[in-house]
């Protein structure tokens, strides 16, 4: 070997080593960033030239762990909506040791109603039937208003999800850009790789994607059924309107409310539609269908309700339409009109403490035209009689059968704490799933220890090849000297 080609040799070897060094510290730094993936430098043999020819800086990934993270973290985030909507609703109806739930609000106005029974002249139980019916009322009134306003969170939040999808497909464009504009001149790309697979996994966990690779680095994106997102530097157009205020008379099949369209074509968002899978199509689940149910299911008890009290068999001072103790907005209820009654559920004013407070007409008849005799009990009876009859309802988590009000009210709130636990444990399961999966890829990622290992390998390597070039100087300078 020639001391020209050792010295071209060495000094490969010195310039690898600091190239290499620079990986390394990289690696360091960003041991605890995250999505940050460890790089290494493509190093192999320069051939009959000697030395050593430098590669590009290699991130190591794993695709197959990705694609499972992705997964798992889609779905994830589908299920952390849904168990967040029912936990709420379950809140709003109340639990089994709730003292204010609905269940127990209804059992407080039977107790009063029995004991305002017992001593029909005592004004003091006739006012206390009076505010738990009240109480009943506002229990019914206040979990629909939660309803409505978990439908209304969801509205806003599909609104914000695909704002930032349209945000968030746009800079994935710009970056697919940037990395084809570093690979043409010679640049290493690795932290704009980075950058772009963090803003995929964040695409992903609203509407899962397969990502395809395509010439010169650039990365395409499609929906798992295959629409496209991004691909050669077309992005996908999203339409979405926001509706400002969403009421319990509005859905997506009478039009009153926004689907999603992409490119103009109208897409299933159901939870197993088109972009099934992540919280997109989570949300609107809850917009299109979790929150139409609850709201079905309490309508269907207030519209009992009201109907058991406004029968003229149970009070004969009633008209064929008029308010019994509960009202429609203090109006005469009719089954029509059942959408949204739960919101507009009232005592009758009348007999409100907060009204009239004519609490007397509980044991003489709303319509009664003077108080009667004050040891009457047979309204009482008849309200007894009204909330122990069995009527027939149907609603999606009532199901369809004959019930009395306690069985409606107890069936209420069994079936939103039942929701509320499948979705705790569906939860669960997909946090247990995408934690693991996770942790593998971690697995994957810097080892310290390993990195300091190969750093003192370099720094060897780099001593040998500059004792080389300090060899081939002497032995130069000796040659000189002769």
């Amino acid at each position: 070997m020639s001391l020209s080609t050792a010295l071209s040799s060495a000094m490969t070897g010195i310039t690898a080593a600091s190239r290499s060094t620079s990986v390394i510290s990289d690696n360091l730094a960003n041991a605890l960033s995250e999505g940050y993936y460890r790089r290494t430098l493509d190093l192999s043999s320069n051939g009959a030239a000697g030395g050593v020819r430098i590669g590009s800086v290699q991130r190591m990934i794993d695709p197959a762990i990705q694609k499972s993270v992705r997964s798992a973290e889609a779905n994830y985030a589908a299920t952390s909506v849904t168990a967040g909507f029912y936990a709420r609703v379950s809140e709003q109806v109340g639990t089994v040791n709730d003292a204010y739930s609905i269940a127990q609000r209804m059992t407080d106005m039977e107790t009063a109603l029995i004991e305002a029974t017992s001593l029909p002249d005592s004004d003091a139980r006739l006012n206390d039937l009076s505010m738990q019916a009240g109480e009943l009322a506002m229990s019914i009134r206040d979990a629909a208003e939660g309803v409505s306003s978990l439908r209304n969170k969801a509205e806003d939040s599909i609104a914000a999800l695909v704002q930032g999808l349209e945000t968030n497909l746009e800079t994935l464009n710009d970056l697919n850009r940037k990395i084809l504009a570093a690979e043409v001149r010679g640049q290493d790309p690795s932290g704009l790789e980075d950058q772009r697979d963090n803003l995929i996994d964040a695409i992903n966990e609203v509407i899962p994607v397969q990502v395809h690779k395509r010439d010169n680095n650039q990365t395409a994106l499609y929906t798992n059924s295959g629409i496209k997102l991004i691909d050669g530097g077309s992005v996908a157009e999203f339409s979405f309107d926001e509706t400002r205020l969403v009421t319990p008379y509005m859905t997506l099949g009478n039009g009153q409310l926004s689907g999603l369209e992409i490119d103009g074509k109208q897409i299933d968002t159901s939870i197993n539609g088109k972009i099934g899978g992540g919280s997109l199509a989570a949300q609107f689940h809850v917009r299109d269908v979790a929150s139409v149910q609850a709201q079905e299911d309490l309508d269907t008890m207030a519209a009992d309700l009201i109907q058991r009290f406004q029968d003229p068999a149970v009070d004969p001072t009633l008209g064929a339409t008029d308010p019994g103790i509960f009202t429609d907005q203090g109006a005469f209820f009719d089954p029509v009109n059942t959408l949204g009654v739960a919101n507009r559920i009232e005592l009758n004013s009348i007999i409100s403490m907060s009204g009239s407070a004519e609490t007397w007409r509980l044991r003489d008849g709303l319509n009664a035209t003077a108080i009667g005799e004050r040891g009457d009990t047979t309204i009482l009876n008849n309200y007894a009689e009204a909330m122990e009859a069995t009527n027939t309802i149907t609603s999606p988590g009532l199901g369809s059968g004959d019930y009395s009000a306690y069985a409606i009210a107890a069936n209420l709130m069994t079936n939103f704490t039942q929701e509320n636990t499948w979705a705790e444990q569906e939860l669960a399961y997909s946090s247990a799933i995408f934690s693991d999966i996770q942790s593998r890829e971690l697995e994957q990622g810097v080892d310290t220890d390993s990195e300091l290992q190969t750093l003192m390998m370099v720094e060897t390597i780099y001593a040998a090849n500059a004792r080389m070039i300090q060899a081939i100087d002497e032995m130069m300078q000796e040659l000189m000297r002769l």
